[in-house]
């Protein structure tokens, strides 16, 4: 895979920079579910922060390969993180750039590529991943209003609006409920259609709309059906 090949040299690049601790990789490489369509997700940890600095960032990352392109993550909340696309081969990299410190707080264990004094896996060892888990009061304090507002763009005639609101409606209630659900990670929508119960993927499918008025009004009673019933389900009694 040409995953592999790429992290075997940033390996290479890096072990002899004095400036860096380690290398690890996370994301589908854990679970072994890399295949062509997957990007590669880099850790880097060094003995100084540099997660301020895009140019040094940059600079790390053009010594890793033809590099296309390359902007930092402050559109999904991590100003850490480096997105970039590689050209021979053409692949997504992320690289996080964080400091040993940085590296105790993660959402699940990295597979450590270089490790020059045994710091990363003495982290690893010491401290637990914690993967942020949905604040089940924040959505059922949000979740009607939501809905309010999406009735209010079906009746003004925003259809676009609408459906991109259902999406969002997706993305941060409805998947990773139904993620919960599943015993999985609540990771919004993603492998939604290889992780979850024929029913309850069914169930979500439902929640999709065409442009036009009736298609939106039904995807948007299906949405309210679903939350009910994962609700009733999932959420403790103290919810109010």
């Amino acid at each position: 895979m040409v995953q592999h090949s790429f992290a075997t040299r940033v390996v290479s690049v890096l072990k002899n920079d004095q400036s860096v601790l380690g290398l690890a990789v996370a994301g589908s490489w854990l679970s072994n579910e890399i295949d062509e369509w997957s990007d590669l997700d880099l850790i880097i940890v060094t003995r100084h922060s540099i997660n301020a600095n895009k140019a040094q960032m940059v600079a790390y990352a053009e010594r890793f390969g033809h590099l296309l392109s390359a902007f930092t993550g402050e559109h999904v909340g991590e100003p850490r993180l480096l997105i970039c696309l590689y050209n021979d081969p053409l692949l997504h990299v992320d690289i996080r750039f964080v400091t040993l410190d940085e590296f105790k707080d993660r959402v699940e264990n990295p597979v450590v590529l270089l490790d020059t004094n045994q710091q990363l896996q003495d982290v690893i060892q010491a401290t637990r991943p914690n993967f942020q888990m949905p604040d089940y009061q924040c959505i059922e304090d949000r979740f009607w209003t939501w809905i309010h507002y999406a009735l209010l763009k079906v009746g003004r005639g925003e259809y676009m609006e609408a459906l991109d609101f259902l999406a969002y409606l997706r993305m941060v209630v409805l998947g990773p409920l139904l993620h919960i659900k599943n015993n999985n990670l609540p990771r919004g929508v993603r492998k939604v259609e290889t992780q979850l119960s024929a029913p309850d993927f069914k169930a979500l499918q439902n929640t999709l709309a065409s442009n036009q008025k009736a298609s939106l009004l039904t995807a948007l009673q299906n949405s309210v059906t679903l939350y009910r019933s994962l609700r009733k389900e999932l959420f403790p009694d103290n919810i109010r």
